[in-house]
């Protein structure tokens, strides 16, 4: 079954399953962040697609279109700003284009860039995440209306905290250019520590800051060990 035939089904949206039959595409290189939204969306109704970087993200929409775009502002090949203002111009456009951040001052940018909403990180609440996505699409049906549907918050599977650890420490060890490998992973840990509500990691990323490749290579795998022995 191809992506059409799946969007195409349209199962009925009901107050407990708001984006049935809807395909969000998020854009986020954090594995645990994206097990996050994935429960999200399942308990929305929805279907995610992934892409880890941005010429991943371009790859996939060459194919196909999604119902609307979360993507995470740090990236390891560039910012996602670049595919907001890319995304924000095209013809036709996705409905909603969200962008996502773990520095709350990235709002600003994001929205000049032309995203519709910014939602920081961590995203946890079901209720926040399905009025931000329903707010800019055109799916509303008789009876319904955007509305708290529920207070959960979603718990993130710390298997994907290993992944991402481990992910860390092979780019801090490999690649090009050290200064913006260094830059970027600094961010990218500090956002981690943040959503697992990890001190320790939080903590690491300050301690990295200015750090050559093999200290930042060495601290990182540590940690990896360290929470893979957990």
């Amino acid at each position: 079954m191809n992506e059409f035939e799946i969007i195409n089904t349209a199962p009925k949206r009901t107050a407990d399953r708001p984006l049935a039959g809807l395909t969000i595409m998020t854009v986020e290189d954090s594995r645990l962040a994206s097990e996050v939204l994935r429960c999200l969306c399942l308990k929305s109704g929805a279907r995610l697609r992934r892409a880890d970087c941005v010429a991943s993200a371009r790859r996939h929409l060459a194919v196909y279109r999604p119902s609307a775009m979360i993507i995470d502002i740090g990236l390891p090949d560039g910012s996602g700003l670049d595919l907001v203002r890319e995304l924000s111009r095209a013809e036709p456009r996705i409905p909603a284009i969200i962008a996502t951040s773990g520095d709350d001052m990235a709002e600003a940018d994001a929205l000049k860039a032309g995203a519709d909403a910014f939602m920081p990180k961590p995203i946890f609440g079901l209720a926040a995440f399905q009025q931000t996505i329903l707010r800019y699409l055109p799916i509303s049906s008789p009876g319904m209306s955007v509305r708290t549907v529920s207070n959960e918050i979603i718990q993130p599977d710390l298997t994907s905290l290993q992944e991402d650890l481990l992910h860390a420490e092979e780019v801090a060890r490999t690649g090009e250019n050290e200064g913006a490998r260094l830059e970027y992973l600094t961010q990218f840990l500090a956002s981690l520590g943040r959503a697992a509500d990890d001190p320790h990691i939080s903590a690491t990323a300050l301690d990295l800051e200015g750090s050559c490749q093999e200290v930042f290579a060495a601290r990182i795998g540590a940690l990896a060990r360290e929470r893979l022995s957990l």
